[in-house]
């Protein structure tokens, strides 16, 4: 599979087959989150791989996302950061923690795994869960496993046309023609 077909297969899996996913998957899905780039190499990005049916519970409690209680494995995006503002004036750990749980999703439908990617939770609950720091911040939670059979495609969701968003130069002025 390549990249583009990973692209146009990666959706929003929240219903997940009762399987434990691989050692040796997680590893090489986060030997691509390594390679993830951010701003001035600082990777503030930090993970935790909650497989442990109880806390499941209580971290799909948090955010009223019952479903994730039901995936074998939540991942818990956080970033140990200095909260640094960007000369553009955004932050730069939720940019950077984005792009590693890009990576993230990615690797994994190229390794036959299905993700959903959550930031409808209370992160208190989830830090007490979890004992993270309190100043942490959990950027998002993410759904880690085997789709069900019967789960929908990533290929025909609705998407806008590219001259929609893609302009050339200037605002509005399309790029293609």
């Amino acid at each position: 599979m390549d990249i583009f077909e990973s692209i146009r297969k990666r959706y929003s899996v929240r219903s997940f087959k009762d399987k434990p996913v691989e050692y040796e998957k997680l590893q090489a899905i986060f030997q691509a989150v390594r390679e993830a780039p951010s701003a001035r190499n600082a990777q503030e990005w930090r993970f935790i791989l909650v497989t442990d049916r109880s806390l499941r519970k209580q971290v799909a409690a948090a955010g009223g996302q019952p479903f994730l209680s039901r995936c074998p494995v939540i991942v818990a995006a956080c970033a140990e950061t200095d909260r640094r503002v960007m000369r553009c004036g955004e932050l730069a750990y939720p940019i950077d923690v984005a792009i590693a749980i890009d990576h993230l999703t990615l690797t994994a439908v190229h390794l036959g795994l299905g993700t959903c990617w959550v930031a409808s939770f209370d992160p208190v609950p989830v830090k007490t869960a979890l004992r993270i720091p309190p100043d942490t911040p959990v950027v998002a939670l993410v759904a880690l496993g085997y789709p069900e059979e019967g789960e929908k495609s990533g290929a025909d969701k609705p998407r806008l046309r590219t001259s929609d968003f893609l302009w050339e130069n200037v605002w509005g002025t399309p790029f293609l023609k």
